[in-house]
């Protein structure tokens, strides 16, 4: 009996946070569609062609970003390697200091 209220209960409350807002927007006048592009009029090179890349297709953009990310963080990683071995830092031959 508490579980069908609090389920109905629960619907109702998303239906409203469905709903509301476009019957709050319906009451008004009509609104252009926001259009977000990135400006690339001052970019040139790598830049202006991620910029292109996000302007034209997001899907592209976000595949790429997708791969991008990984591949960076292990660039990252490796130079943070060699910089700690240059400065004297083994992480390799490290002794576990659990007990």
């Amino acid at each position: 009996m508490m579980k069908r209220l609090w389920t109905k209960l629960s619907g109702l409350v998303l239906m409203l946070c469905v709903l509301l807002p476009e019957m709050v927007l319906a009451a008004g006048e009509k609104v252009a569609a926001v259009v977000i592009v990135s400006d690339t009029r001052r970019l040139s090179g790598l830049l202006k062609w991620w910029g292109d890349l996000y302007n034209e297709s997001h899907i592209y953009f976000a595949l790429l970003t997708i791969v991008l990310i990984p591949v960076i963080g292990l660039c990252f990683g490796i130079v943070a390697d060699i910089v700690m071995k240059g400065i004297g830092i083994d992480l390799e031959s490290r002794d576990l200091a659990e007990h």
